[in-house]
């Protein structure tokens, strides 16, 4: 809770000046509690503001990328489970890397209240230490191939709270910055905790056969030793580095009110289609490679293994921030459609491909896909606030600001459930047929879908929207 009573500050400012409100520096009370925080105030902002920010922006896309990385760590390192002992079924591997997804899109709406709730930098604090749970619980039980199944889906699940790390980290940085400079922050903030993805998926096939010390078996607790020192380091960092605000308030009824906006629930299920399919596709991806190429699963380089898996979120990570600014030159709905037309092909291919058994194919057309799949999330999420903008009274600005800012956590909570649907459908096809390629003729026919749909709704000629080039 906000501190109730006006202690000595670490700047020892009266509670004077901070009913004064000063611009020249802050007002910090016990517990890092700013409560003179006035991004809108120049002289503020230029003065002991920006760079105040900044240094809880650093710290919070540090965080957020642990987060990332933890909430994908399953990915990885379920392609090594048999090697050591592990007796599961392609069909439990695949929940095995679903549940972190769906547990991580459920959490986000709640820790998207817990900043206002508690502070930010309390609760970034709480959350880099919730991680300590799946690590550590797999540095205890990965060593031991009769550890329960039970157990096994138990810790993958716990996973999921590094996924609802992107939201209380998103809800905690727009409260820093001005409207003018909040996007580009944002910006910063989600691409950081996407390469997380990347950078698990690179480091634990290194980790996990580098510390097996000669050994011939991999050694499976260091994918959960290896991020424990990190995770203490961002938890020390979140609490000597990091404030809280003392004016940051949840919006219920801003919430409860974009709920009934219809927009909403077009652009989650067209958020699914962007952000899910990077998520999905980001987990399901070394285990597809294991499957449909097990020799190309790792490659050894000096003693290591290296799986190419990575490269995946890493082109969608970096394409991100590239469809946005495409998005502003001509238009998200444009960019999303075309990069959705794009995807339906690519998967089609993908399909059409198998039969020549050649990884490098396989591999090239699945870059492209998260290729399209970083471009079309961040054009897709820059329509969220031009779309209500124009879909409420001109005359309310405020209702659209708090609608827009209330749908963005929400959209990005629904979006993150494709990837449980994107890895699930990829295991029922699996089962009923013995191959992925129903899945990715179903993948193909969605993304088709969704570009009639945001044509629809968002470009057909005449519409208020097709005007205002959303």
């Amino acid at each position: 809770m906000n501190p109730q009573s006006s202690t000595a500050t670490a700047e020892h400012h009266s509670p004077t000046a901070e009913t004064a409100a000063p611009t020249d520096r802050l007002v910090v009370e016990e517990g890092r509690w700013i409560t003179n925080w006035q991004p809108e105030n120049a002289e503020f902002w230029e003065g002991p503001g920006r760079p105040t920010a900044r240094r809880n922006l650093i710290w919070s896309v540090f965080c957020e990328f642990l987060g990332f990385a933890v909430w994908q760590l399953w990915s990885v390192t379920v392609v090594f489970l048999p090697l050591v002992g592990f007796d599961l079924t392609t069909s439990e591997q695949f929940w095995l890397v679903s549940l972190p997804p769906l547990v991580g899109a459920t959490l986000r709406v709640p820790y998207s209240f817990m900043v206002a709730m508690i502070g930010g930098r309390n609760w970034t604090i709480i959350s880099a230490l919730l991680l300590l749970i799946p690590t550590v619980a797999m540095a205890l039980t990965l060593g031991n191939p009769e550890t329960p199944n039970w157990a096994l889906f138990a810790i993958a699940a716990a996973a999921g709270f590094g996924g609802g790390n992107f939201s209380s980290s998103m809800a905690n940085i727009t409260y820093f910055y001005p409207a003018r400079e909040k996007g580009a922050a944002l910006g910063v903030n989600a691409a950081g905790g996407n390469l997380g993805v990347a950078v698990a998926q690179f480091t634990v096939p290194i980790v996990v056969t580098a510390f097996a010390f000669g050994a011939l078996q991999p050694n499976l607790p260091a994918a959960g030793l290896f991020w424990i020192p990190f995770i203490l380091l961002a938890a020390w960092g979140a609490r000597k580095y990091m404030h809280n605000l003392s004016h940051a308030k949840n919006d219920l009824k801003g919430s409860l009110s974009a709920l009934k906006e219809k927009h909403l629930w077009i652009i989650s299920l067209i958020y699914i289609g962007t952000f899910g399919s990077f998520m999905g596709f980001g987990s399901v991806f070394p285990t597809l490679i294991n499957i449909q190429f097990p020799e190309f699963s790792s490659i050894q380089v000096l003693g290591a293994a290296l799986s190419l898996a990575f490269l995946g979120p890493l082109v969608g990570s970096l394409a991100r921030p590239y469809g946005g600014k495409l998005a502003d030159r001509i238009g998200g709905a444009r960019v999303t459609i075309t990069s959705f037309l794009a995807m339906a092909g690519v998967t089609a291919a993908v399909v059409l491909t198998l039969s020549m058994a050649n990884f490098w194919i396989y591999l090239l057309l699945f870059l492209a896909l998260f290729t399209l799949t970083g471009v079309a999330n961040g054009s897709s999420y820059r329509m969220i606030p031009v779309v209500f903008k124009l879909s409420v009274d001109p005359a309310d600005r405020v209702g659209h600001e708090r609608k827009a800012s209330s749908a963005l956590g929400l959209i990005g909570s629904i979006g993150a459930y494709g990837g449980f649907a994107i890895p699930q459908i990829l295991r029922i096809s699996n089962e009923s047929t013995g191959s992925f390629d129903i899945a990715f003729w179903v993948f193909a026919a969605g993304y088709i879908a969704l570009a009639g749909l945001t044509w629809f709704v968002y470009m057909r000629p005449g519409t208020v929207f097709a005007r205002a080039n959303v």
